[in-house]
């Protein structure tokens, strides 16, 4: 099973940043490759088991739904639903640990997927030099 992680210090102290970061249906305000966001029906953005559809810059959708949110380790949890990616098992995680020192915090994104071994390397270098490393800039230029 491929699996992949990406990091960034975050200019903002934790509590910021995870304010941003756990709420599922805001994406689109730091993730500059998703135009747009949309929960299902009867779903809110802190509510495990909702599910969100996700407009990218191209056009395509992707649906996710929130496996996990949990405010004390300030991390969240998502699996795809439905997308483009030729991708089963997809589970990602979002955490935010501050930094004492310097009132900024890391944003960890690790994820795990399964996929046709031919796809496997395409597929970890599309998650964590594309969406991934896109994100983490995003949060970074968010809050600077």
């Amino acid at each position: 099973m491929p699996e992949t992680h990406a990091s960034a210090v975050i200019p903002a102290d934790a509590t910021a940043v995870w304010r941003l970061i756990r709420d599922f249906n805001g994406l689109p305000a730091w993730q500059p490759g998703v135009t747009h966001s949309t929960l299902r029906d009867g779903d809110a953005p802190d509510r495990v088991g909702s599910v969100r559809t996700l407009t990218l810059l191209m056009g395509e959708e992707v649906s996710e739904c929130l496996v996990a949110l949990d405010d004390h380790t300030r991390s969240l949890t998502y699996a795809i639903v439905q997308s483009p990616y030729p991708v089963q098992s997809y589970r990602a995680t979002l955490r935010v640990t501050p930094l004492t020192g310097t009132g900024e915090s890391v944003v960890d994104w690790t994820l795990t997927f399964d996929c046709a071994p031919a796809d496997a390397e395409q597929l970890t270098g599309t998650f964590k030099d594309g969406v991934f490393a896109t994100g983490l800039r995003g949060l970074t230029d968010y809050f600077s």
